[in-house]
């Protein structure tokens, strides 16, 4: 199972899936809020609109670059390509982290303290991970740097997969789900989303102990 992971196609297609709704949403919001039209129940964040059009575009970047940064065919084969994009995916990430610790504390929040806290944590922890996963890179430690860069996905857009149960609930009754069962679904899915991160970052840990030869 874990040669999936090492593979292109299924690779992108399966953080593809994860992702697709949130990346798909901040793309629609990078053009909606330049053009004043964003959705009336995102209205409260415009007023912020520096660091909410950044966190659209950092969302965007970081969520379409990361299964790309993952396809050993691409690291292999294309390695100025793979540092380029590299690059922008780490301060795509920092500008995620940052635009969001911003909003959550200064636009007035419609969520528990529960999702507020997690969001607070998490947006430190993307930093950190970024951080040491750059750090790592520039120590020429290509597979420390590659489980930091994959934790840092999985925390970036953990939230986000939280979207596949919700964005269908949302087209149904024409608003977003709101409540602390709600707050409990997104933190839990997005432990979920870090814990899965985790564990592939140690089986690939594994097979590579096994394979010493695999990229």
């Amino acid at each position: 199972m874990i040669r999936v992971f090492s593979r292109p196609i299924p690779l992108i297609l399966a953080l593809a899936f994860c992702t697709f709704i949130p990346v798909m949403l901040a793309a629609v919001r990078v053009v909606q809020i330049p053009l004043g039209a964003v959705p009336e129940d995102s209205l409260r964040l415009t007023s912020v609109p520096t660091a909410y059009f950044l966190h659209a575009v950092a969302g965007s970047l970081f969520g379409f670059l990361g299964p790309l940064q993952f396809v050993r065919a691409l690291r292999r084969h294309f390695g100025t390509l793979h540092r380029l994009t590299g690059r922008i995916f780490v301060l795509a990430g920092v500008g995620l982290a940052l635009s969001g610790l911003a909003l959550l504390l200064q636009v007035e929040s419609i969520a528990t303290g529960l999702l507020d806290a997690a969001r607070g944590v998490f947006g430190l922890v993307l930093i950190a991970a970024l951080t040491l996963g750059v750090v790592a890179a520039r120590a020429h430690a290509t597979l420390r740097h590659r489980a930091w860069m994959i934790r840092a996905y999985a925390v970036g857009m953990g939230q986000g997969t939280v979207a596949l149960i919700l964005f269908p609930v949302y087209l149904i009754n024409g608003e977003p789900p709101t409540g602390l069962s709600t707050d409990i679904a997104v933190v839990g899915t997005w432990l979920l989303a870090i814990a899965m991160g985790e564990w592939v970052v140690r089986r690939l840990a594994s097979f590579n102990r096994r394979s010493p030869s695999a990229p």
